[in-house]
């Protein structure tokens, strides 16, 4: 009956010209166990094949198998990690509930893609029980699925031979991202993650070292360049430059090509100096002889990034020490616990064993450095990879478990009762506990266990440290090791780091990580190393000078409090206003005195009242600026100062009166004389002028954007307003000065209208010089010069009006005496008549109309009464 279910295969194998005679036979099968469900197993028992001479014509007509050499003892260890765990399975509640068992059949693959291929093709040519070897009691079964290879060149191919019958395909180490490609693999399976998590956990590991500069080295092949290819899509998103790629042969069997590309890469590694950390996907026996090769050049002090292909292969350095090379940094995926697996190789009985079929013990018994069976336990015990034996372990419990949830509903006894594509469905949908962990295979047919770091040390065990674990869930490292300064310490960069407040700038043609650091200019800035260019300040709230990392705020700046020159001039008001209170006490303390009278009476308290408010509004200009203070500087100011002129006009005018020899002017200046009318008129003038400006042209606070800093001051709403009320003023005080300066040569000792021109004069000077200084200078002490032209102002009224009759009161108590007054009214008489007399020849005692003279004196006593003078009153 199984004849003529097989028959169909056979026929397709004869209409493809491919029958069981003209096929080579497979010389020595390997390993292998009778059971109810056969899996095949693809092993690198060997790590070469010795070349074959297939180069003549007559070679071609009978192909033949090449010789493997170069026993593996890591890939034995993988094939009786397969063995240990199908008999665990076959001991375990799930299979033996159904009376199911699994068998097996080991190939070994030479690390070779045709040997492979022609251990494939034994495994799934059809048998049938007359067809079964001669020593065998037992027919040969059809393979329901297969575990291997390790090497992702091999299992490319094995797959696309697999897939013809769906014969689900489980590899252990396998990462090659395009096996993924379900469209092209769909019967292939893998329990380790492909390369696509590695090569992105290798550029996060780069990019948190800083490492920038690096070398790949490759194995030729699928594996490698799909490992190269998907390593430089990572580091370009990241940058991180290659700056070498480096591509091993694949087959070791040709030593010479093979050293021939060992020694190029050696110079080029000994030629880039500046390339510290480099990165291998290439296979443990090439860097075996790759740091061989450093180690003679004397290049050494490099961080080497192992994949998973070589990560746990310590004993590559059996001929150089690891300080010689540098410092290792493998990749390996995520193991579990396989003690059970180091007791079964413990336990092992190489007779036994030998007995059951396994040519591989055998051979491995055999090798020169083995010896007895204790050095060969130990031999295994100290080979085995623990992240290789775990994944096989899961492969072979997926199969178990999908062979289990199959024969509850099938009788799996019958040869034919499953099919492999069953399997292969049952297996993609598979979920499996080990260890206490729940595993299922993702929708690419990938287990994605994560990754393990480890750091080679110098020691005898073969195991390398764990330092961290890294997780493909949210592409992150947790390390268990802190202490790792010969590691965090490697420099590998191109170019040196260009500093906060430089940026890049890379050369045409060049990498991207090897540039110049230029300065950030103004206004520009760089807060973090190698920054690919400055970023710009808001220039209107910051600025930063060159080769700045941050952008400064701008400071408010204005005529400060705590400003020197502020507080001179500050001290200076205070100074006048005590001089102000000081003068108002005394006149008000000798209101009745000659000299009081004569300065003014009730006008001088005005004056003063109109000095304080203009020395009020020098506070107004210093500080912070706000809109208040904007409007009522400068009207505290214009009206005090208003009224300060308007008091001296009506003093001028009355001198004019008092001295006006012309008779008629001086009947209409009296009639036109309202001392405190002319006041208010002249006040009604400023304030209108005042109350239009802050009507209509309101002052206000401003701001203005500076180089490195924000100029706070006041913008006086309309510069023509502001001129209009200083040039009122000014007019005023010209008024004044004029009026005064005919009266100037009145007595000496009272002579107040000199005094009057000395102060308006003094006054008239400030504002001129103030007027191109306002316009012409900028900045925060444009405020100071209108406070010192005040000051100037209001020290010169002081000076020239009060101060000397202050002295008077004090100091010269004689003269402020009704008798001194008139000796000296009576001496400025005198003076005047001789003058005339001299001047006309006519005598100024006799009585004509042009001979009265008007003295702003009490009554003369004379001997001819001719001359009439004013009270006492009326003196101006």
């Amino acid at each position: 009956m199984a004849c003529l279910n097989l028959s169909f295969l056979l026929m397709l194998s004869v209409l493809v010209g491919v029958t069981e005679a003209s096929l080579p036979q497979f010389s020595h099968q390997g390993a292998m166990a009778h059971g109810d469900i056969i899996i095949g197993g693809l092993f690198p028992i060997h790590e070469a094949v010795e070349a074959v001479n297939n180069t003549g014509l007559d070679s071609f007509s009978t192909p033949q198998r090449p010789n493997c050499s170069r026993f593996y003892t890591k890939g034995l260890n993988q094939a009786l990690a397969m063995i240990h765990a199908v008999e665990m399975a076959n001991r375990s509640p799930m299979l033996s509930s159904l009376n199911i068992t699994l068998g097996y059949r080991i190939y070994d693959t030479c690390s070779d893609v045709t040997t492979a291929l022609w251990a494939v093709q034994d495994l799934t040519r059809p048998f049938s029980d007359c067809d079964s070897p001669t020593n065998s009691s037992h027919p040969v079964q059809p393979i329901m699925a297969v575990i291997g290879p390790s090497s992702s060149e091999i299992s490319i191919a094995v797959a696309r031979e697999l897939n013809l019958q769906f014969i689900p395909q489980i590899s252990y180490a396998s990462t090659a991202t395009i096996l993924s490609d379900k469209s092209r693999f769909p019967a292939f399976m893998r329990t380790v993650p492909n390369d696509e998590y590695q090569t992105h956990a290798m550029v996060k590991l780069l990019k948190d070292n800083k490492w920038t500069w690096v070398g790949i080295i490759i194995t030729d092949g699928d594996y490698g360049r799909s490992a190269m290819e998907s390593f430089v899509k990572n580091t370009e998103t990241e940058g991180i430059c290659v700056a070498f790629k480096a591509i091993l042969p694949d087959s070791l069997g040709d030593e010479q090509k093979l050293n021939i590309q060992i020694n190029n890469t050696v110079d080029i590694i000994e030629k880039n100096t500046k390339v510290n950390v480099v990165i291998s996907f290439a296979k443990a026996s090439q860097m075996m002889l790759l740091f061989q090769g450093l180690h003679s050049r004397n290049v050494s002090n490099k961080i080497w990034v192992a994949s998973d292909n070589w990560s746990t292969a310590k004993h590559i350095l059996k001929d150089v020490n690891l300080s010689d090379i540098g410092n290792v940094l493998g990749f390996t995926v995520k193991s579990g616990n396989v003690t059970t697996f180091h007791q079964y190789l413990t336990d092992l009985q190489f007779e036994s064993e030998a007995e059951l079929k396994n040519p591989f013990l055998e051979e491995f018994f055999k090798q020169p450095d083995i010896g007895n069976a204790t050095n060969a336990i130990q031999n295994l015990i100290k080979n085995k990879d623990l992240d290789m034996v775990f994944s096989v372990q899961m492969a072979v419990s997926a199969i178990a478990n999908a062979v289990a949830e199959l024969c509850v509903k099938k009788q799996c006894k019958t040869t034919t009762a499953i099919q492999p594509w069953e399997l292969l469905k049952q297996l993609r949908n598979i979920t499996f506990e080990k260890e206490g962990e729940i595993y299922n295979f993702d929708a690419n047919g990938d287990i994605n266990l994560g990754y393990d770091v480890c750091l080679w040390e110098e020691h005898e065990s073969e195991e390398c440290d764990i330092i961290a674990e890294y997780y493909p869930s949210n592409s992150s490292f947790t390390f268990t090791r802190k202490n790792l300064s010969d590691i965090e310490n490697v420099v590998s960069k191109c170019s040196d780091s260009c500093q906060p407040g430089e940026y890049r700038k890379t050369a045409e043609g060049q990498h991207t990580c090897c540039y110049e650091c230029l300065v950030c200019g103004e206004n520009q800035y760089s807060n973090h190393t190698d920054a690919d260019a400055c970023s710009m300040c808001d220039t209107e709230n910051t600025w930063s000078s060159t080769n700045s990392s941050e952008c400064l705020p701008k400071p408010n700046e204005f005529f400060e409090w705590n400003c020197v020159f502020a507080i001179i001039l500050l001290m200076l008001t205070a100074f006048g206003i005590l001089l102000l209170f000081s003068v108002f006490a005394l006149f008000f303390w000798q209101r009745d005195s000659l000299v009081v009278k004569a300065a003014g009476g009730p006008l001088c308290h005005l004056i003063l009242f109109s000095l304080l408010g203009s020395f009020v509004s020098v506070i107004f200009f210093v500080g912070e600026p706000s809109n208040e203070t904007c409007m009522v500087r400068q009207v505290i100011f214009g009206l005090s100062f208003t009224l300060c002129v308007s008091c001296i006009l009506v003093k001028s005018l009355k001198i004019l009166l008092a001295f006006q020899m012309n008779l008629d002017l001086k009947e209409l200046l009296r009639k036109l004389y309202k001392p405190y009318v002319i006041i208010c008129i002249c006040m009604g003038v400023q304030v209108t002028i005042c109350t239009i400006w802050l009507t209509l042209l309101v002052p206000f606070k401003g701001k203005e954007v500076q180089a490195k800093s924000i100029l706070l001051e006041c913008k006086e709403g309309s510069d023509v307003m502001f001129g209009l009320m200083l040039g009122y003023i000014a007019l005023l005080a010209l008024i004044c000065f004029t009026f005064a300066y005919k009266g100037r040569k009145l007595p000496q000792k009272y002579n107040e209208a000199k005094f009057i021109t000395f102060g308006m004069l003094i006054y008239l000077m400030a504002w001129v010089i103030f007027i191109p200084v306002y316009i012409t200078i900028h900045g925060k002490y444009v405020p100071a010069v209108e406070v010192v032209v005040i000051l100037i102002s209001n020290y010169g009224i002081l000076s020239c009006h009060f101060l000397p009759k202050c002295y008077i009161i004090i100091f010269k108590k004689e003269q402020n005496t009704k008798d001194a007054f008139l000796n000296s009214v009576y001496e400025y008489a005198k003076k005047s008549a001789e003058n005339i007399r001299g001047l006309t020849g006519i005598d100024p005692q006799r009585k004509t109309k042009n001979s009265v003279y008007v003295i702003s004196n009490p009554s003369l006593v004379t001997e001819e009464k001719q001359v009439s003078v004013p009270k006492i009153d009326n003196v101006a």
